[in-house]
C-alpha cells in the first residue's frame, strides 16, 4: 500500500465517521436520547475499571471510534480495490448495511460483557445505529471516490 492509498483510507475514514458522528449526535437531541457512540464507548471503558482520569477514557473512546471506522474503509478498500464490489451508490448502501448490523451486533455484545445498561431506549439505539452505518458506507465511498480522482491525476502528473 503506497502513502497515496493509505491517504486515500484515512480521508475516507474521517469524513465517514464524523459524518456518522454528526448524525448520532443530531438523532440524540431530536429525540433527547443518549445515541452518541463516543460518549456510550467512554462510558464502557469506565466499567472496565482502567485506571486513567475520565478525561483520557473519553480522549479513547474517540480514537477507538475512528479506528473502528478505519477498520471498516480498510476493509472497504480491500473488497473496492479487488473488483469484488463495484464502487457504487448502491454499493455503498449495501457495505453501509453490513457494517451496521456487525455494529449493532458488537454493541449488544459489549453491553452484555461490561454487565453496563445505559438508561437508554435500545431500540431506538439499535435504529439509528444502523442508518449511522448507512450513511457512513455513503460518506466513505464519496470519499474513496474523489480522493481516488485526486490520487490519479497526482500520479499522472497532470496539471489541471
Amino acid at each position: 500500500m503506497d502513502i497515496y492509498t493509505l491517504l486515500q483510507i484515512l480521508l475516507a475514514t474521517i469524513a465517514a465517521t464524523s459524518a456518522m458522528t454528526l448524525f448520532s449526535y443530531a438523532i440524540s437531541a431530536s429525540f433527547r436520547e443518549l445515541y452518541k457512540e463516543p460518549v456510550l464507548l467512554t462510558f464502557l471503558l469506565t466499567q472496565l475499571k482502567i485506571d486513567v482520569s475520565i478525561k483520557t477514557k473519553a480522549t479513547l473512546a474517540w480514537v477507538l471510534h475512528y479506528f473502528i471506522g478505519f477498520i471498516f474503509v480498510l476493509i472497504y478498500h480491500f473488497l473496492w480495490a479487488n473488483n469484488i464490489l463495484k464502487l457504487s451508490i448502491l454499493n455503498a448502501i449495501l457495505l453501509g448495511s453490513i457494517s451496521g448490523i456487525i455494529g449493532i451486533t458488537g454493541w449488544m455484545i459489549m453491553f452484555k460483557l461490561a454487565d453496563y445498561k445505559p438508561n437508554i431506549d435500545f431500540k431506538g439505539y439499535y435504529i439509528q445505529l444502523f442508518f449511522a452505518h448507512i450513511i457512513f458506507g455513503l460518506v466513505a465511498a464519496l470519499f474513496y471516490y474523489l480522493t481516488l480522482t485526486i490520487i490519479l491525476i497526482a500520479k499522472s502528473n497532470v496539471t489541471i
